[in-house]
């Protein structure tokens, strides 16, 4: 009980400071990394046993069972694309560590100079390397961190960064209910492209996950850019997703979700259609899981991402 009350003081004690996470060129920390994540619109800091969640809530790793291997693949708008793996290993007696590996390729440009004559081509990548530990604080309730190395490049430019997450998942089997708390992006540059400092996407995120009583639906509601500034400290609350999960039979999940934030800062506000709003399918096999999912970023941006788990 005095594990819990600590970690309800350190929820107040976020809530009670104005964080500030400027605009960063490291914004691709904050993709959904997995086809079920997105489905959900990212409200999965309260999910456990799901290998792909090791980016939005390190203490969840300790709780995956089985398919500790996930692999994904996203498809971006123009010819952005990204893939990440990751892999969980149990030790018993000493924890759960975890690899999180991620590749962003940003396409080719066109060089020019000053006066608009085409010199060329460059590229443009960023590299995200993760090494988590996860274990048990107390009965169905996990902690967990995350060092990782960040690594851009635009051209012949290129920056390097260092940061943490922790994390705190709090199960409650009895009601069917968790509980998460993630802090991502803690860090700093180690190098800059021109000499001038940029700031990494600190994000706080907060989320519970309940599963119906009689209906095969989980719930999912999470608050997240909690760090942002904002005008005032209620404006925080407007920056929420909610996604459910229903399941069909043994096999067949149908995925739908809503991101407020995204649908508030990336479209017009005449222009909003579905921004914000996702939607995806899982089938859950014995031998290995495929996950799919389509989200609406903007007006005409509809990334698809594509997941597979396995046991290895």
């Amino acid at each position: 009980m005095k594990k819990i009350i600590f970690a309800l003081i350190v929820i107040a004690l976020l809530f009670s400071f104005e964080l500030k996470a400027e605009t960063s060129p490291y914004h691709s920390l904050r993709y959904a990394s997995t086809a079920r994540t997105a489905g959900l619109a990212g409200a999965v800091v309260a999910i456990p046993n799901d290998a792909g969640t090791i980016s939005i809530n390190p203490a969840s790793i300790s709780t995956v069972s089985e398919k500790r291997f996930s692999a994904s693949f996203i498809k971006h708008i123009l010819d952005i694309n990204s893939g990440n793996v990751a892999f969980i290993k149990e030790f018993e007696e000493t924890g759960t560590f975890a690899g999180f590996v991620s590749y962003t390729s940003y396409g080719s440009f066109t060089r020019a100079d000053k006066d608009g004559n085409q010199t060329g081509s460059f590229n443009s990548s960023d590299l995200n390397l993760s090494v988590c530990y996860s274990n048990e604080l107390d009965s169905n309730f996990y902690y967990g961190v995350t060092a990782k190395y960040i690594y851009m490049n635009i051209d012949k430019y290129n920056s390097s960064a260092i940061a943490l997450d922790a994390g705190l998942l709090y199960l409650i089997p009895n009601i069917r209910t968790n509980v998460g708390l993630s802090i991502l992006n803690v860090g700093t540059q180690l190098s800059t492209f021109d000499g001038t400092k940029d700031e990494l996407p600190l994000d706080i995120r907060l989320g519970v996950s309940h599963l119906l009583r009689g209906l095969p639906l989980l719930i999912n509601f999470s608050l997240h850019h909690l760090a942002d500034e904002t005008d005032n400290f209620f404006d925080k609350f407007a920056n929420f997703s909610i996604g459910g999960e229903l399941y069909l039979g043994k096999y067949v999940q149908l995925r739908l979700g809503y991101d407020n934030h995204i649908r508030r800062y990336s479209a017009p506000s005449n222009e909003k259609k579905l921004a914000g709003l996702s939607g995806g399918l899982g089938l859950k096999l014995d031998d290995f899981n495929l996950d799919y999912s389509m989200s609406q970023v903007g007006v005409a941006a509809t990334l698809h991402r594509f997941s597979l788990y396995l046991d290895l």
